[in-house]
């Protein structure tokens, strides 16, 4: 499979708080805007991006396959084994023994996996094959610079 990922086995989130300092005021990713008045407030980030912090796992992605959701090489991803996966998410899948990353569609009592990049082909299963929703991503995490 490409496109995913998978350390040794994955990182359980944990549910300690990640405190964080969020500015009042948005950046302009267009224009520049004055940087007048800041505020500031302290946030937990893991309030914030997790839900369900005993399934929630990191995962780091592998690969272009997911380009277009914007899910990049490197990038770390939040993904919650308690979420009831639908049609449209994103998930993690087992396909065949490796993991993959891709956008779950169900339409007319079919499922398959679907990339987001167009170089990339479908994953629909063949007779007898079974597609495992490993778990539901919640968010991707980027670093820019360490």
């Amino acid at each position: 499979m490409n496109s995913i990922f998978m350390p040794p086995s994955p990182v359980l989130v944990s549910d300690a708080p990640l405190w964080g300092m969020l500015l009042a005021n948005r950046v302009s990713a267009g224009f520049p805007s004055p940087a007048e008045d800041l505020g500031a407030q302290r946030m937990d980030l893991t309030q914030m991006l997790v839900v369900h912090a005993q399934a929630t796992y990191f995962l780091r992605a592998s690969g272009q396959s997911m380009v277009g959701v914007g899910i990049f090489d490197g990038d770390i991803l939040l993904v919650d084994r308690a979420i009831q996966p639908r049609h449209k998410h994103i998930v993690v899948a087992i396909v065949d023994g490796d993991f993959t990353v891709k956008t779950l569609q169900q339409q007319a009592g079919r499922t398959w996996l679907q990339a987001a990049n167009p170089a990339y082909p479908d994953i629909v299963p063949r007779d007898g094959q079974i597609i495992e929703v490993w778990g539901v991503v919640t968010s991707s995490i980027k670093q820019f610079a360490v």
